[in-house]
């Protein structure tokens, strides 16, 4: 069973939206899925077509009330169920403050339901609080939905190194396998920048200890198609709602990217993610000029984590 999460602080990347039918293409291929709602929005439920009520156990009564995971696993399709979330997660973190080895609750949820799955997936929220490591401390791989932006680019050399603290501290089976370009559009100038930014950024580590020195930019681009962005509407994946679209053989693609994939990819570690760029094109400066911004910040005595809001602060702290 492959356990991995779907992780990016930044809003907005196409986190949900991958997560969602990327599993719905695998159980095209007829693979057992299982999606994990982590997501206080609980974007990734009201896609499958459920509404977070009440009456609907979600993630939040797992984590905080004790109950077992099968118990809020909802069949939402051939191969797939899901384990949805709700508004409650919002409040997990604080009423978990005080719970021994609240970063690892998933984890001991999961171990003790013995699901069979082919397929676990993780739908993390845009923040690196305690839901992010709980996720990250039960999964096995992390994949990076992200734009081809620059603020997408700036932001994940804190991502790489939360991961690689989780990895040395909770999970040291964690790998990141990879990074999915999303909303891609191949005539603009930015997004050809970004991706040749993060394929030298790749292979200028290759055979070193970090933590992308074996991941991989999926060659499968998940294009702007109009047609993922009006599925959630109608309660479905872009697999039902219109088949034949772009969107929906981006995410094939994708698929069998990741079945092809015989294993995650290297053990992470905590060495800085970005001063590895060289180079002179506009994106790569762009880079180097906020990596300096952030460096110039820390010289005043903000370090990382006092950038992070005090949940994020705390979770990753009390690792």
């Amino acid at each position: 069973m492959r356990i991995i999460a779907f992780m990016n602080q930044k809003g907005g990347v196409g986190k949900t939206t991958t997560t969602a039918n990327l599993a719905a293409a695998l159980a095209e291929q007829g693979k057992k899925v299982c999606m994990v709602d982590m997501d206080p929005q609980a974007h990734l439920t009201i896609n499958y077509g459920l509404n977070p009520s009440p009456e609907l156990i979600s993630l939040y009564q797992v984590l905080v009330d004790g109950n077992s995971l099968p118990s809020a696993l909802q069949n939402v399709g051939q191969n797939l169920a899901l384990i949805p979330g709700s508004i409650d997660l919002a409040a997990a973190e604080v009423e978990l403050v005080n719970v021994p080895g609240r970063e690892t609750l998933l984890k001991n949820r999961l171990e003790s339901a013995h699901l069979e799955y082919d397929f676990v997936v993780l739908d993390c929220p845009p923040s690196l609080g305690l839901l992010t490591i709980n996720a990250l401390a039960v999964a096995q791989e992390v994949i990076v939905p992200m734009q081809p932006h620059f603020l997408a680019l700036q932001g994940v050399g804190k991502l790489l190194e939360t991961v690689a603290l989780v990895s040395r501290r909770v999970n040291p089976g964690l790998k990141v396998s990879g990074i999915v370009l999303t909303m891609f559009d191949s005539q603009t100038r930015l997004s050809n920048e970004v991706v040749g930014d993060l394929k030298n950024f790749i292979e200028e580590a290759a055979g070193k200890n970090l933590p992308w020195s074996s991941a991989r930019i999926f060659a499968s681009r998940i294009r702007r198609n109009i047609k993922l962005a009006e599925s959630p509407s109608f309660g479905q994946t872009i697999m039902q709602y219109d088949s034949s679209s772009h969107g929906a053989s981006d995410y094939r693609a994708l698929a069998m990217e990741v079945l092809e994939m015989s294993a995650p990819a290297v053990a992470v570690s905590v060495e800085p993610a970005i001063k590895t760029l060289k180079g002179n094109s506009k994106s790569e400066i762009r880079v180097r000029q906020a990596h300096a911004l952030s460096e110039q910040s820390e010289s005043k005595g903000m370090t990382n984590q006092a950038r992070m809001t005090t949940s994020e602060t705390e979770s990753i702290s009390s690792l």
